[in-house]
């Protein structure tokens, strides 16, 4: 099982002054990770969501975080492939030059993105996106592989031209989609390539979607194939505060995905903005969470996130990386036990410190990582 760190660069504080130190601890935290015995470094891809997601431009935080490590893996958790905001040939072209400069550390998402919002920004509508995405995602690939291209297609055009420089990894990096729902689960299966989990839903949840791509891996026609190499693969997201204290932990991790929630339900749905109260405690977190007293369920992509109502008493419970290493440990062994094959961690969401993000990053890297790893060596014996 691999374990990673997935960014947003989310933010509480947008001054420019925060937004550019937010960046730099991604860096130092994505560092420490390697030393820790991380395996890969992911970021997403969102562009005009404010607090929510500052990560506008992944292809340049993952290069330089690459040129920082010598180790670690770096992945685009995903980028979004809408032809005027990230056009095939482009794409393929970072894609490959990092790869190059990484000497094959890279790993290759995609997908559409997922608010009018961000589709506005370059001229689409969200809903018509759906054949646009699909057209570009065989495309890419192809494009890799070759080292030219020549499509007439019903959203892309490109005349013959050569196209450099070739990936490190041959044909291609491995490729993924970010899936937030049955539909997603079924195309990356189908399409065989693997699956980002990017929702909170829980390991219970996690186990039901792990049972749909599988099948659907298992059961691909061969002309619905992305790429060149099937990737067999499930990462599961895991939000996590991991401390010593357990109660400063449950605070800090609980107002963080309270925040999490909120973003996404502002930009996502038109709810209020989002809040931090430093005063309240992780029973008062939880209790928004659990009893409503904001009845209204976010969504990332299209996977719901509640933060209120009925909907939350069993979410909550479930949701349980916010603690100690021990805590973390048991976690992760339900997310393993669901068939995730890579842990997501998500560290950096609105309100938790830099220095709060390091503990947990050495807690994990020192007692949860080494944990899982004598476990796979003794089951390799």
């Amino acid at each position: 099982m691999k374990f990673s760190i997935i960014y947003e660069a989310q933010m509480v504080d947008t001054s420019r002054a925060n937004e550019a130190a937010v960046f730099h601890q991604i860096v130092d935290q994505a560092k420490y990770a390697e030393q820790m015995g991380f395996d890969c470094i992911w970021c997403v891809e969102h562009t005009a969501l404010t607090q929510y997601a500052h990560m506008s431009a992944p292809e340049t935080v993952l290069a330089f975080i690459a040129g920082a490590t010598s180790r670690i893996h770096v992945g685009h958790g995903v980028v979004c492939l809408p032809p005027a905001m990230n056009h095939p040939v482009k794409v393929a072209e970072r894609i490959a030059t990092l790869d190059v400069l990484s000497k094959g550390r890279l790993h290759f998402g995609m997908g559409k993105g997922g608010t009018q919002q961000e589709a506005g920004t370059f001229g689409y509508d969200l809903n018509e996106l759906g054949p646009m995405i699909d057209e570009a995602m065989y495309l890419v690939p192809k494009i890799l592989k070759e080292g030219k291209v020549e499509h007439d297609g019903t959203y892309i055009k490109i005349p013959a031209r050569p196209i450099h420089p070739a990936p490190y990894q041959d044909p291609h990096p491995p490729l993924y989609m970010a899936c937030t729902r049955e539909a997603t689960l079924l195309q990356a299966g189908g399409r065989g390539i693997g699956a980002l989990v990017l929702g909170f839903s829980g390991p219970d949840e996690i186990a039901k979607k792990n049972a749909i791509y599988r099948e659907a891996f298992a059961t691909r026609k061969a002309e619905d194939q992305v790429g060149y190499r099937p990737t067999e693969h499930l990462a599961a997201l895991c939000a996590a505060t991991v401390l010593d204290d357990r109660e400063k932990a449950r605070k800090i991790g609980l107002r963080g995905q309270r925040f999490f929630a909120e973003s996404i339900a502002y930009w996502y749905q038109g709810g209020p903005l989002p809040t931090v109260d430093e005063d309240l405690t992780a029973e008062d977190h939880a209790k928004v969470l659990e009893q409503g007293k904001q009845a209204t369920i976010a969504y990332l992509s299209e996977e719901a996130i509640p933060v209120g109502d009925e909907h939350l008493s069993n979410y909550t419970i479930a949701q349980d990386a916010y603690g100690t290493p021990d805590d973390c440990i048991r976690y992760v062994q339900r997310l393993q036990d669901a068939g995730a094959d890579e842990i997501l961690f998500m560290f950096q969401m609105g309100g938790i410190p830099h220095d709060v993000i390091m503990e947990t990053i050495r807690n994990i890297g020192e007692k949860v990582i080494p944990h899982f790893r004598a476990k796979q060596a003794v089951a390799a014996e």
